[in-house]
């Protein structure tokens, strides 16, 4: 089922501060570059309790984004010492309250807890944050609705360019045996005569299962996005040393069947040769059937 999502520019520039809302939910998201912040934190928003998320540069190039998690019962009041502070060097801000101003203190702890959770778990961003806050005590029903909160607010951070909780890995989408539990994604493989690799097409992305091995080191002509690349999985133990090579510690998710088969095989590669499935077709041949 789908939503409405609504995006309004404040000062009618696409690289200015703006406001999002989700049909029906109770929640609102305040996005500005820090450059524009002066210009609108006098407005009430700012005067709401809420979780935000700066975001800076990294300080390690194998991520994107460097993001800082925090709540605030005066968002306004925060935000000024963060913008004091030379150690909160961030570029971009977004926050979220609640229209009916009836988050409390305790619901936007646990909401923080919980957001620092997911983007520690994902491994996609640098997250200044550390380890997350310890889970305050909540009744059932206000987990309930925050939970609820949170998958709205998990829907808009990609749309304004935060996506530091898009995950790098998979937890649940193989077995025991390795083998897909999802009969309709189709699945590829990599044989060498040192290693082998499984990759599996999902909604979520290009897949190499856990267990899959890997070349230990990188061709030289690995481009330096590669090269970040396979750093992020090797610090974020998605990919280990083993003791023929590195082998996947966890599902890892891809954006390209090129991206997968690169860190497979350690060179460039094209993933649309090189994966095939176990009747030998290649993926490229796979999607120009479907295509037809």
């Amino acid at each position: 089922m789908g939503k409405k999502l609504t995006v309004y520019m404040i000062d009618g520039t696409e690289y200015g501060p703006r406001f999002s809302e989700i049909g029906n939910w109770v929640g609102k998201a305040v996005y500005s570059p820090r450059a524009t912040i002066n210009k609108i934190i006098s407005r009430d928003e700012f005067d709401n309790p809420g979780i935000y998320c700066l975001k800076g540069d990294p300080t390690d190039e194998a991520f994107s984004e460097r993001i800082y998690i925090g709540e605030a019962e005066n968002i306004k009041v925060r935000l000024k010492q963060h913008l004091s502070d030379p150690n909160k060097d961030f570029k971009e801000l977004i926050f979220f309250i609640s229209k009916d101003e009836l988050l409390t203190k305790t619901q936007i702890r646990y909401l923080e807890s919980r957001l620092v959770q997911i983007a520690i778990e994902a491994k996609t961003a640098q997250i200044d944050n550390g380890n997350s806050p310890s889970l305050p005590t909540l009744h059932e029903a206000d987990i309930s609705d925050m939970e609820y909160f949170l998958e709205q607010m998990k829907l808009i951070l990609p749309v304004m360019g935060f996506n530091f909780l898009i995950a790098s890995t998979v937890s649940t989408s193989i077995n025991s045996n390795k083998e897909p539990i999802n009969p309709i994604h189709q699945t590829y493989y990599i044989k060498t005569k040192t290693f082998k690799a499984t990759m599996q097409e999902t909604d979520q992305g290009y897949i190499v299962l856990k267990g899959s091995e890997a070349k230990r080191e990188l061709s030289p002509s690995c481009t330096e996005t590669y090269r970040n690349m396979r750093r992020k999985l090797l610090e974020t133990n998605i990919m280990i040393e083993d003791k023929n090579g590195l082998i996947f510690a966890e599902d890892a998710v891809f954006n390209s069947p090129s991206a997968a088969s690169n860190m497979v095989l350690g060179r460039n590669s094209n993933g649309y040769t090189e994966w095939v499935t176990r009747k030998g077709k290649t993926f490229k041949e796979i999607q120009e059937a479907i295509n037809k």
